[in-house]
């Protein structure tokens, strides 16, 4: 069984900054990919960043261009846990973001290419 707990969201003005933690447990974390998306209300899930597996020293990173340049995806294998870490907030960043295990295959982008999902932080940005 797969477990993904997320943390670290809130309520921040325009321009502000949070650090998303994702928390897994139940599996072989290190050797998984791993991505987060937000889904906004009235809108479907989108892609934001994603971190690939390829051993413990170089990993690949995957961005939205939404999010390019303002968010940075990282990961602790020591600790089973996946970070987002979101600067520069704007009011359409506001969303609920999960985090997610992705499935050997496919590229990074599409929701349907992972397999595990947490339940999501909420991630409020007033302008």
């Amino acid at each position: 069984q797969v477990q993904l707990i997320e943390s670290g969201g809130g309520l921040v003005q325009a321009g502000g900054s949070l650090r998303l933690t994702c928390a897994a447990s139940g599996r072989t974390f290190s050797s998984s990919a791993m991505g987060w998306f937000r889904q906004a209300p009235g809108k479907e899930r989108e892609f934001v960043a994603a971190i690939s597996w390829n051993g413990p020293i170089l990993n690949y990173v995957y961005y939205s261009d939404s999010v390019k340049g303002r968010f940075t995806i990282s990961r602790d294998n020591g600790k089973s846990t996946v970070f987002l870490q979101v600067n520069s907030l704007k009011p359409e960043d506001t969303a609920v973001y999960t985090c997610a295990v992705k499935s050997y295959g496919g590229n990074y982008f599409r929701a349907d290419n992972y397999d595990y999902w947490g339940r999501g932080t909420q991630v409020t940005v007033s302008s």
